[in-house]
């Protein structure tokens, strides 16, 4: 039961979660409380609940500049939208980054995206290609695992014309998009086809288990996505009940067996974030198959913080191109 952001963990207990929010978030409590008192996502809302909100929404920039492509999509399915942001001259080699944005699997589109894409873009000196890719319930996985591998085959083979250096090409991604990007890093090293040098997952979607067959604390997920969510985004990507026994091949990073062999990663989360435990365990993976990873854990933070203005927003936002530009200039040397 939620009301007016607070939850009824036990009958008789309740959990006041702005307690654990950093203070310097304050100001926009009213906003989290509003948002609390939001219905879960089901399917007799999911219409509804996938309308962007306004307060969350910002119009692009005037420059860089954004173009739309319509790109082929898999095999005997529809073709896919993606977005380029910033293009380089033909022939020029910046670095690249293919963006999967969020939206718990269900909702929301690329061009949700598109203005923090540009900041970002600008920021880094890069060309950033966000995927519109096809959302579940309608499509299961693995269908938008394949438009991404779609996009990313497309950027590796027109990197010329779009002024790319095609070995210094990163994923990104927010929340689900943490999460496709997760899945892409480890179907780009099964099949061989595409060299990815980093991965940079905010918040990142990866265990299907959480809020499911494994229990949260009272006191984290209460904001903005919760377990109830949770379980519904997997559910309706897997098909299947999120913790269930048996999944698809690929489909939860968190339980693929074996991590090696992918890139470097730059994972950051809210100490209140629904997925903090799992995004701190595979950070924890990857480190002890000795592929560097770098992990911002920010205290007081919930899942989408970096949504809301804040001393820890610009120090998140600080880290991650840091991170991005670190990698690209690395791999060039």
């Amino acid at each position: 039961m939620v009301v007016e952001g607070f939850v009824a963990v036990q009958s008789d207990e309740v959990i006041d979660p702005f307690q654990y929010v950093s203070r310097e978030f304050e100001p926009f409590f009213p906003i989290l409380r509003q948002s609390a008192t939001l219905p879960p996502f089901d399917d007799s809302n999911l219409a509804e609940r996938r309308k962007p909100s306004p307060m969350f929404t910002q119009p692009p920039l005037a420059s860089p500049a954004i173009l739309e492509r319509t790109i082929p999509g898999p095999q005997g399915a529809p073709d896919v939208k993606v977005y380029v942001v910033n293009a380089g001259e033909p022939g020029a080699a910046k670095p690249a980054i293919l963006h999967f944005h969020g939206g718990g699997f269900v909702a929301l589109a690329a061009e949700n995206s598109l203005r923090a894409l540009q900041e970002h873009a600008e920021a880094i000196e890069c060309v950033i290609v966000t995927v519109d890719y096809r959302l579940a319930p309608e499509t299961a996985f693995p269908g938008a695992l394949e438009d991404n591998y779609a996009a990313l085959k497309w950027l590796y083979a027109h990197a010329a014309e779009l002024g790319v250096d095609r070995d210094r090409i990163a994923l990104m991604g927010e929340s689900a998009g943490g999460g496709h990007a997760a899945m892409l890093a480890i179907a780009a090293r099964d099949r061989g086809e595409v060299p990815l040098m980093f991965q940079a997952l905010t918040y990142p979607m990866l265990d299907d288990r959480t809020g499911s067959s494994r229990q949260a604390p009272a006191h984290v997920g209460q904001l903005l996505w919760t377990a109830t969510n949770n379980r519904f985004g997997w559910s309706a990507l897997l098909g299947m009940p999120a913790g269930s026994p048996n999944v698809p091949a690929g489909s939860v990073p968190a339980r693929v067996e074996d991590l090696s062999g992918l890139p470097p990663a730059f994972i950051a989360v809210g100490s209140i974030d629904i997925f903090v435990e799992e995004d701190i365990e595979y950070a924890r993976r990857l480190l002890e198959l000795g592929i560097p990873a770098e992990l911002h854990v920010y205290p007081g933070a919930f899942h989408g913080f970096n949504l809301f203005p804040s001393e820890t927003t610009r120090q998140f936002t600080e880290a991650l191109r840091t991170a991005l530009k670190n990698a690209f200039a690395f791999a060039k040397a």
